[in-house]
């Protein structure tokens, strides 16, 4: 499987120290509805393009973004774009995604989408996420395959450390930091189980406000996830940098020199 390590400009010279597969977070939307970069590197070249829609204005001309992406994409070398478009599915983001997967298409690049927008983007990747806090992730990476085909599902490696109320009838957790689900772990370090349905590891333990119920992942369950998407024909994944820093000589093997 292609690994994709996805790292913003300011972090983007010791993510390079593992691999040459980067994924660049320098991109948006801009307010006027056109590409906007930040940060990067004049000589950044190779990879695959990030582009995300926070705090964006309307897509008013698509024709007009695709030719921005299109242009960048040929003067940095980029193999694709990945969409990292966190607004609900839109009309003109649609709009925008179908014409630059179609123009992507026809010179060799890819183009990855939320699953949101899998249905929407025939021409493009979707991205699943391994990080499930309930039910079961290999009939879920089954079902995304039925239903968007095998070429067209990318993993997004995204790491898991949340920590959920026992009862927690609403299935919301809380996000830990690293720093403090290293403090829970190095205090329960003996009642770690491991969750086969969620390829992800688990433990409980109780404070003055009752008991709670950490899920996580580490290099042996990323690796497992990895597994699984190679089993169902998945070819491509990405993971996050720092997120997964502490991870990757495991993931990846050593440094580059």
């Amino acid at each position: 499987m292609q690994l994709y390590l996805a790292v913003t400009p300011d972090k983007l010279r010791e993510a390079a120290r593992y691999t040459d597969r980067l994924a660049h977070v320098a991109y948006r939307v801009g307010r006027d509805g056109r590409l906007a970069r930040r940060d990067l590197l004049a000589r950044t070249r190779g990879g695959i393009m990030v582009l995300g829609d926070q705090d964006c204005g309307p897509i008013r001309d698509p024709a007009a973004l695709c030719r921005d992406v299109w242009r960048e994409c040929g003067n940095r070398s980029y193999g694709g774009v990945l969409a990292d478009f966190e607004q609900p599915p839109a009309v003109d983001r649609s709009s925008f995604l179908e014409a630059l997967g179609r123009v992507l298409a026809r010179n060799g690049k890819r183009l990855f989408v939320p699953e949101a927008y899998g249905g929407q983007v025939g021409q493009a990747a979707v991205l699943v996420s391994t990080a499930l806090s309930g039910g079961d992730l290999r009939q879920r990476l089954e079902e995304c395959v039925r239903q968007f085909g095998k070429g067209r599902v990318a993993l997004d490696l995204q790491r898991l450390r949340m920590s959920f109320p026992l009862p927690c009838p609403t299935g919301e957790g809380r996000n830990l930091s690293g720093q403090e689900l290293a403090e829970l772990l190095e205090q329960n370090r003996l009642s770690v189980f491991y969750s086969h349905d969620l390829c992800a590891k688990y433990f409980t333990f109780t404070e003055k406000e009752g008991s709670r119920f950490v899920l996580f992942d580490d290099a042996d369950t990323l690796r497992r996830k990895l597994r699984l998407g190679r089993e169902m024909g998945i070819g491509m994944g990405f993971l996050m940098y720092p997120e997964t820093e502490d991870l990757l000589p495991e993931l990846l093997g050593q440094q580059r020199t």
